[in-house]
């Protein structure tokens, strides 16, 4: 029986209580058994080595996933070369990881995409309704541009919040196209 973790950045970011979360989750963790501890703890545990790592901005967007055997995939865009083999080398340091697999796409170097990210950050987050998304040190909308295309990554509260990120970022001059994976947070 094969079960997997999947995580990213802005799934406990919406409501800003990711810190509260995440010392909820490990707090909770049963201490009965090392093999089993280990298990419940890995994801955490590279949730937490990828958050911590210093270069993370709303420009990039990673993600995992953990299978039984200790494989971890990478997966996401990253603007520095330097985030993606960063992120590699913190999560295979983590005692129960057998493997780390990297998948992590480093998106092309471009001052025409630089000012498309910095104008889409300033439409969404300079917008009153939706700026509460921008505070913290990690953002819940993850704002990717790739040759002058936008996808939208991550959790908002509702779905006028979606839409309105979406109007928003298709309103910045040189964008070709958005992609908007925002997700509305169920709680």
């Amino acid at each position: 029986m094969k079960t997997q973790s999947t995580f990213t950045f802005a799934k406990f970011k919406s409501t800003g209580v990711a810190a509260l979360a995440l010392a909820a989750a490990l707090t909770l963790i049963p201490a009965s058994s090392a093999s089993a501890k280990t298990q419940r703890s890995l994801p955490d545990g590279v949730r937490h080595e990828l958050l911590m790592l210093p270069y993370v901005s709303v420009f990039d967007n990673l993600s995992y996933r953990i299978n039984d055997n200790g494989v971890v995939e990478l997966f996401g865009e990253v603007v520095r070369p330097v985030l993606r083999s960063d992120a590699e080398n913190v999560v295979k340091k983590l005692e129960g990881v057998t493997r780390v697999e990297n998948h992590i796409e480093v998106l092309p170097l471009s001052p025409f995409d630089n000012q498309i990210r910095f104008a889409t950050a300033r439409a969404i987050y300079g917008f009153t309704p939706l700026n509460r998304y921008g505070l913290g040190t990690q953002p819940s909308i993850r704002i990717i541009v790739k040759n002058g295309n936008v996808t939208l990554a991550g959790v908002v509260n509702s779905e006028a919040d979606r839409n309105m990120a979406n109007l928003r970022a298709n309103s910045v001059a040189g964008v070709f196209s958005v992609t908007n994976d925002l997700v509305v947070n169920k709680n």
